[in-house]
């Protein structure tokens, strides 16, 4: 079973550019082809409009999936809310060539949203306001053979300044650095409070079963070391309980070599944001792990650059599994 994520970077069909779909098809399905996935985990699947009234679809990602094995895949995918139609921007899509038997989101669920009054807003509200996550997580259970593979696609919120009332002169201009110190401070509580969240979702598997076969992937917007992935992995060092170790998630790209370990150029730095952790019985099969960056652009310095939309600034990471191993070599005998 071969298993990757990718975040298709604002995948869309605009009206002011119809050419602009058909370009980055051209990059992007042959990316996906390489891929040869059985289970892909999509990010920033954007939604277009079926008629002045009709619910969105996801119209541009049927095209990008034409004459590819995918079109065929049994697919999840997260809507506005709870059997609504899907989000204008930014839903997550869940493909596989296992049934998929159950899937939901979890946006609150588990955690409710925290309160906070604004410091530095203006006017400054009087009473506390919930600080709501952007998205919800996707949990989609497959029967794979037999087996039961519980597989939790997200997208946690990008380490950028959220809005506060009365600070922002422009999009990306602040008034003041306090103002943006605080909407700084809010996407981080979001982007842990997703984290979280995802985290006490695992918790519940391994409660039904401790020997559940998970996989959490997705965009983290975080490295290993930041406290999302801290997280979601908890490990053994974290906890400080050796007998929670059964419980902690393991990072895959931890097998990739160091100077190959990117998802995403940055201002010159490349980084992991990117992640496929599972559950250590899943480890048990894990044959190899790629990241598909060769050609990736810096988002920073490409930004502006019209080759730079033909595909997305990130890069798919995928992982290969074998189940039921048979030994290559006769068992090692005491003689």
């Amino acid at each position: 079973m071969r298993i990757a994520t990718f975040n298709l970077e604002n995948l869309d069909d605009p009206a002011d550019d119809p050419a602009l779909l058909g370009r980055r098809i051209a990059v992007l399905r042959p990316q996906l082809q390489r891929l040869e996935a059985d289970v892909l985990c999509l990010q920033e699947v954007n939604a277009q409009p079926s008629g002045h009234h009709g619910p969105r679809r996801l119209a541009a990602l049927d095209r990008l999936l034409e004459d590819t094995a995918y079109a065929g895949f049994h697919r999840a995918a997260s809507a506005r809310e709870p059997g609504g139609g899907p989000a204008d921007v930014h839903n997550l899509v869940t493909l596989s060539r296992y049934p998929i038997v159950a899937h939901r989101q979890i946006r609150h669920d588990l955690v409710s949203a925290p309160s906070y009054r604004m410091a530095t807003a203006e006017p400054r509200p009087e009473q506390p306001q919930p600080v709501e996550w952007d998205r919800p997580l996707l949990l989609a259970e497959l029967d794979v053979e037999g087996r039961r593979i519980h597989i939790l696609n997200l997208h946690l919120r990008a380490p950028l300044a959220g809005f506060v009332p009365g600070q922002k002169l422009a999009p990306f201009r602040w008034r003041t650095v306090g103002g943006w110190a605080e909407g700084f401070f809010l996407a981080t509580v979001k982007r842990a409070g997703q984290a979280f969240e995802a985290r006490l979702l695992v918790e519940r598997l391994f409660d039904d079963d401790p020997d559940a076969m998970i996989v959490v992937a997705g965009d983290c917007n975080a490295g290993e070391t930041e406290m999302p992935l801290r997280i979601l992995l908890a490990e053994a060092a974290d906890t400080g309980n050796a007998a929670l170790a059964v419980r902690s998630l393991v990072s895959l790209e931890s097998s990739v070599p160091a100077d190959r370990r990117f998802s995403v150029r940055h201002a010159g730095r490349a980084v992991m944001l990117d992640h496929l952790l599972v559950s250590r019985r899943l480890v048990a099969g894990l044959r190899f792990v790629a990241i598909h960056n060769e050609h990736l652009a810096d988002e920073v310095f490409a930004a502006a650059e019209e080759t730079a939309r033909g595909g997305s600034f990130h890069a798919p990471v995928v992982a290969d599994f074998a189940f039921d191993l048979r030994p290559s070599r006769p068992p090692f005998t005491a003689d």
